[in-house]
C-alpha cells in the first residue's frame, strides 16, 4: 500500500497573523524555506529545553550547597580537555546553529569554528558571539 520509505511528518499549528510574517520574513532573510526555519528551530528549542532542566538542577544544587560539575547537555558543547584556542572563520557548506545565541547560520554564510587544544566537538559560532567572546578564548596561549 505504499513506499517502503515514509515521508517525515507534518506539524500543523495555528500562529498569529504577526507571528506569521515575521516566520516569513526571517526564513526569507536567511534563505530557507519556512518549513525548514520551523524545524531548525524545534530541534534547537528542544537542546535548549535540555539545558534549561539541567542549569535549574544546578541551580537547586548550589542552593542545598552541593558542588557537583554536571555534563553539559548542548550536542555541540566541547567534550572536556578541549579548551578553545583560537577560531577559524569558515563559509559554511550547510545551514549549521551558533552554540551560543542559537542563530540559525544559512548555507554560504560566515561563521567560526573552534580550534581545540585537546579532544572534543568543533564549536561553532556566528561572527557576533565571536565578537563578544573573552579574550581568552580568541587568542592561543
Amino acid at each position: 500500500m505504499g513506499s517502503l520509505h515514509r515521508k517525515e511528518r507534518v506539524i500543523a499549528a495555528r500562529v498569529p497573523e504577526a507571528l506569521d510574517d515575521e516566520i516569513r520574513r526571517h526564513a526569507t532573510s536567511l534563505g530557507l524555506s519556512v518549513s525548514n526555519l520551523v524545524r531548525n528551530m524545534l530541534q534547537n528549542s528542544l537542546g535548549l529545553v535540555g539545558d534549561i532542566v539541567a542549569e535549574g538542577a544546578e541551580i537547586a544544587r548550589l542552593a542545598r550547597g552541593v558542588r557537583q560539575p554536571r555534563p553539559r547537555l548542548s550536542a555541540g558543547a566541547p567534550a572536556q580537555g578541549g579548551r578553545v584556542i583560537g577560531w577559524q572563520e569558515v563559509r559554511l557548506a550547510g545551514n549549521a546553529v551558533c552554540e551560543v545565541c542559537n542563530a540559525v547560520l544559512p548555507r554560504g554564510g560566515r561563521a567560526a569554528v573552534g580550534v581545540l587544544e585537546g579532544a572534543g566537538t568543533l564549536p561553532l559560532r556566528c561572527e557576533k558571539c565571536i565578537d563578544g567572546a573573552p579574550a581568552e578564548e580568541l587568542h592561543a596561549g
